[in-house]
């Protein structure tokens, strides 16, 4: 059974080698957003033979072909996500680079009226909040 990336290439009409199958799988089942490098040490973990290239290929292939985002959080590094069926947005902690990902729908509403209000049709839109955790000082003044 496929998952979904490696399906929504299939959909696609994408030429689907073992190796572009791998790296669908790797990136299905990523919890995180890894960037290429993470990328290839999880694929090379299942196939030694799949090269640096290869990954950098299938992912611009994905990218292209409207089934992976890429994002760059400001740490200088490419990061990709599963194309999401659902829209959400990024918080970033800047002291770990941990990103959580949430929807929040007074945000959703908000963007809308200010488009609105400038006299727009909102068509789509990114956010992505970078912070640090608060520190229990922080938590009891609330």
């Amino acid at each position: 059974m496929p998952g979904n990336l490696e399906q929504r290439c299939l959909e696609k009409g994408l030429k689907m080698t073992e190796q572009r199958k791998i790296i669908a799988r790797v990136l299905s089942d990523a919890t995180d957003h890894p960037d290429v490098e993470e990328l290839y040490r999880r694929a090379v973990a299942i196939d030694p033979g799949i090269s640096i290239a290869t990954i950098y290929r299938t992912v611009r292939l994905f990218e292209e072909s409207g089934i992976l985002d890429r994002h760059d959080f400001g740490d200088g590094r490419a990061r990709y996500e599963e194309t999401p069926d659902e829209h959400h947005d990024h918080l970033i902690d800047m002291r770990s680079g941990e990103v959580i990902e949430f929807h929040d729908a007074e945000i959703e509403e908000l963007q809308q009226r200010i488009a609105k209000r400038l006299g727009y049709r909102l068509a789509g839109h990114k956010l992505e909040l970078y912070g640090t955790a608060l520190d229990s000082m922080d938590k009891a003044k609330g």
